[in-house]
């Protein structure tokens, strides 16, 4: 053939390179097979996907992305709500207060441990308390933090947040059983985690 070189180069090529090769030219055709197979253009050559597959693919990518955002997704800071999120939230934290924290956590109050049992006319109790809760919800799952996360959860978060609320410069202050710093809806217009299903 006229192509050919007149004389074949010598070159200095360790003996095992050439199995090298063939192994990565194995590999890089059962990768092109692997793309063409999940682009659905078997017939196509490697590197011309269509622009039908590659918005199908790229559509699919951004669905599993979305899909994975929504079920990792740590539920937000009670503050940054608007109803009716902020509503629900309230009334799931109105559970937990009530279910789990008073009633084992909280002894009678008095005047070096105040105590507001309309707790949730306070934003100050609202935003401490939730952030509270939502150490609770990642701190007593063995899954994400081990078997320490409770007492991480009671050292870290419990302790300071109920020695700030019931401090005698917190949010209930002027919390005492006739008088209040701010103004209280009647007791029948509180919100209540308990009525949820009457409305």
């Amino acid at each position: 053939m006229a192509d050919e070189p007149d004389e074949t180069p010598q070159l200095d090529v360790p003996v095992g390179m050439f199995e090298d090769i063939e192994d990565l030219k194995a590999q890089v055709a059962k990768l092109t097979a692997l793309v063409r197979t999940l682009a659905g253009g078997e017939g196509d050559e490697p590197g011309e996907a269509s622009a039908d597959d590659a918005e199908t693919v790229g559509g699919e990518a951004a669905a599993e992305e979305d899909d994975g955002e929504e079920a990792w997704q740590y539920p937000p800071f009670i503050l940054l709500l608007d109803p009716p999120e902020y509503d629900d939230e309230l009334r799931a934290l109105i559970e937990w207060v009530e279910g789990v924290l008073v009633p084992g956590y909280l002894a009678e109050p008095s005047a070096e441990a105040r105590w507001c049992h309309l707790w949730w006319e306070h934003p100050v109790a609202i935003a401490r308390l939730h952030a509270v809760w939502l150490a609770w919800q990642e701190l007593t799952d063995p899954a994400s933090c081990g078997y320490t996360g409770p007492s991480t959860w009671h050292r870290d978060h419990l302790d300071p947040c109920v020695r700030e609320l019931r401090s005698s410069s917190g949010p209930f202050a002027g919390c005492t059983k006739g008088e209040h710093q701010i103004d209280h809806r009647m007791p029948g217009l509180v919100p209540s985690a308990w009525a949820m299903g009457e409305s």
